[in-house]
């Protein structure tokens, strides 16, 4: 939404006082049109400062007065479409992981380097990201500083 589109009738502010050292007192209708007016997308907060004849800054200080009182009030904040970043983490217990070998061992060279045989993983973890990602993770207990490190990693913003 672009300042064309917002209803402006109201501006430039109605100043209601000036004090002896050149403060002004506007409008509190008008004030809360104006800040309404910069909440909505899109809308440009200078370009406002601008048209309703005030300093950009005195009006970022009244928005951020505005979405304050808003949430002591108990309003919902209109920004606030987001959810959550954090995941919470569910333990599964002490789930084993049966890895598939074949019943029948193939024969193998006599001069090629015997296998590695890898431990069984002690745990296994998995991880849904709200924006739909879902992770398995195998784990030993070797792996436990990777996984604290990942966990610290998917919970930081």
């Amino acid at each position: 939404m672009t300042t064309d589109t917002i209803d402006l009738d109201f501006l430039p502010l109605k100043v209601m006082h000036v004090s002896p050292r050149g403060k002004r007192s506007f409008d509190p209708d008008g004030k809360r049109r104006l800040v309404e007016a910069c909440l909505q997308p899109g809308a440009s907060l200078s370009g406002l400062a601008l048209k309703a004849g005030v300093n950009a800054n005195q009006l970022r200080k009244w928005v951020e007065m505005y979405r304050k009182a808003s949430i002591v009030a108990g309003q919902p904040r209109t920004m606030e479409t987001e959810p959550s970043a954090f995941v919470p983490v569910v333990s599964i217990g002490n789930a084993m992981v049966k890895s598939a070998q074949p019943t029948e061992s193939l024969p193998t060279r006599r001069d090629s380097p015997p296998a590695l045989k890898s431990a069984p993983p002690q745990a296994r973890l998995s991880v849904r990201l709200p924006n739909g990602v879902v992770m398995d993770l195998e784990c030993s207990a070797q792996d436990t500083p990777l996984v604290k490190a990942m966990i610290a990693a998917l919970g930081a913003r």
